[in-house]
C-alpha cells in the first residue's frame, strides 16, 4: 500500500535530487558537462557573497524561536478565548493568503525612508531608519516581514494541536491557582511537544526556501549583498550568471544545511520534551 507513495517520492524527489548532486560535480561554460570534482564547492566557499548567505542562515536559526513563539502565544490566547478571539483568528491568518510579491510591495511603501513608518517614528522623537538600505538592519527587516506574512499558517497548526490537548489538565492548573506563565510552561508546552517540533522544522524550512519573493521585491539581495540567502544566490547563479552547475552545488549545500538543522532541532526538542 505504501508503494505508490514511495514511487512518487523516488521519481519526483529523490531522483531529481540525485541528478542535481551529480550535476554539481560538472563544469560550466567552456567546461560544460566535464567532470570537475569539487571545484564548484571550492569556488562557493571562496565567494564572500555565498559566505554571507550562510551567515544569514545562522541568523535565521537564532531568530527561529521568535518566529515560533509568536504564533504559539497567539494561538494560546485564542484557545483560552480572550475577548474577540474569533475575530483575531481570522485576522491573523489573512496575511498567509497574500502573495509575497504583494507583501513586499506594500512594505516597500511602508518602510521607505520617507514612508509612514519613519514619519510615525519622527513624531515620537526617533530619527528615520533606513530599513531596507542599511546592511545592519535590512536582513532583520525582511525576516520580520516574512514572519508577519507567514505566521498565520503556524497559528492554524498550533490551534489543531490544542484540539488534542487534555482540557482537564488546564482545568486542574486553573483550580490549583497556576498563573498564565506557569500554565503555558508546565501544561501547554509539554502537551504540544510534537506540534512544536513540527512547527519548528517547517518554519525553518520555510525561512530557508520561501523568502525569495520578499528578497527579490524588497532588497534584490542588497544592500551590499547583506540580504542574500542560499535560495537567492542559487537563482542569481542560474538565471543571471548562467552557472547551472555552480547553482546545483549551492542547492546541494542548502539541502545539507536544511537536513542538519532540521535533525538537530528535532533532537533538541525531543530531549527537552523528555526532561520536562
Amino acid at each position: 500500500m505504501l508503494a505508490p507513495a514511495i514511487l512518487i517520492i523516488v521519481l519526483l524527489r529523490l531522483y531529481p535530487l540525485a541528478l542535481g548532486v551529480n550535476f554539481s560535480f560538472t563544469g560550466d561554460g567552456e567546461r560544460d558537462g566535464q567532470p570537475v570534482g569539487l571545484d564548484n564547492y571550492t569556488e562557493l566557499f571562496r565567494d564572500p557573497v555565498f559566505r554571507t548567505a550562510l551567515e544569514n542562515v545562522g541568523l535565521l536559526v537564532l531568530l527561529l524561536p521568535i518566529a515560533v513563539a509568536i504564533p504559539g502565544l497567539l494561538a494560546t490566547f485564542i484557545y483560552l478565548r480572550v475577548p474577540g478571539h474569533r475575530f483575531f483568528r481570522s485576522v491573523y491568518f489573512f496575511p498567509a493568503v497574500l502573495s509575497p510579491v504583494i507583501v513586499g510591495a506594500v512594505f516597500n511603501l511602508l518602510l521607505a525612508f520617507d514612508g509612514p513608518v519613519n514619519s510615525a517614528l519622527d513624531t515620537v522623537g526617533i530619527g528615520p531608519i533606513d530599513w531596507l538600505g542599511d546592511p545592519d538592519v535590512a536582513m532583520f527587516t525582511v525576516v520580520g516581514v516574512h514572519v508577519w506574512a507567514t505566521f498565520g499558517m503556524a497559528l492554524v497548526v498550533f490551534l489543531a494541536g490544542f484540539a488534542t490537548l487534555d482540557a482537564a489538565l488546564l482545568d486542574a492548573a486553573r483550580i490549583d491557582g497556576a498563573s498564565l506563565r506557569q500554565t503555558v510552561w508546565h501544561v501547554i508546552v509539554p502537551g504540544l511537544s510534537r506540534t512544536i517540533q513540527f512547527v519548528v522544522v517547517t518554519t525553518m524550512i520555510g525561512m530557508l526556501t520561501s523568502m525569495f519573493g520578499l528578497l527579490y521585491v524588497m532588497t534584490s539581495g542588497g544592500p551590499e549583498g547583506s540580504t542574500y540567502l542560499p535560495e537567492f544566490y542559487i537563482w542569481v547563479q542560474q538565471g543571471q550568471m548562467n552557472r547551472p552547475a555552480l547553482a546545483s552545488a549551492a542547492s546541494t549545500v542548502l539541502f545539507l544545511v536544511m537536513l542538519v538543522v532540521g535533525l538537530a532541532q528535532i533532537a533538541l526538542l525531543r530531549r527537552s520534551g523528555r526532561e520536562s
